[in-house]
């Protein structure tokens, strides 16, 4: 991920948000981080509604981490609406839940996620697999996300 292109989380545990805002930071990574608390807030996010249709302060996503099991709607129901919108279908998602239940495994990917990963349950290994995550998005080619658009 280029330095500069905003990281979007999609986390209803405000701790656990923490826990992740502090281990991208521990890693050393310069990318903007945007933090929203439910589906339905990345949802809102993604398509540029209310306080996030300020591009400048909330550009859109480079990539994105949804937890799977949210309120208002879940990570399964934000993948389902970016994959009725072609114009963010293309943004790299990744699932990050407690959940390894087979059904919302399967059906992250059938939705179009990147990626599920299971929480780690020690903030060193979170650290590993946030890095891992982003040396591969890091070294991966994408189309170019305009900061400005909506969905």
């Amino acid at each position: 991920m280029d330095r500069n292109l905003t990281i979007l989380l999609a986390e209803d545990d405000e701790n656990y948000a923490l826990i992740l805002k502090k281990a991208i930071d521990a890693n050393g990574w310069k990318n903007p981080v945007q933090i929203v608390p439910n589906g339905q807030e990345a949802i809102n996010y993604l398509k540029g509604e209310g306080k996030y249709a300020d591009r400048d302060t909330y550009a859109f996503p480079s990539v994105m981490f949804l937890d799977v099991k949210m309120p208002k709607a879940s990570g399964l129901d934000v993948l389902r609406w970016v994959k009725e919108h072609p114009q963010c279908s293309v943004l790299p998602t990744m699932m990050l839940s407690s959940s390894d239940e087979e059904k919302d495994v399967k059906l992250a990917y059938e939705l179009g996620a990147n990626a599920y990963f299971i929480k780690p349950l020690h903030f060193e290994e979170l650290k590993r697999m946030l890095q891992a995550a982003y040396d591969f998005w890091q070294l991966s080619v994408k189309p170019r996300i305009n900061p400005k658009q909506s969905c």
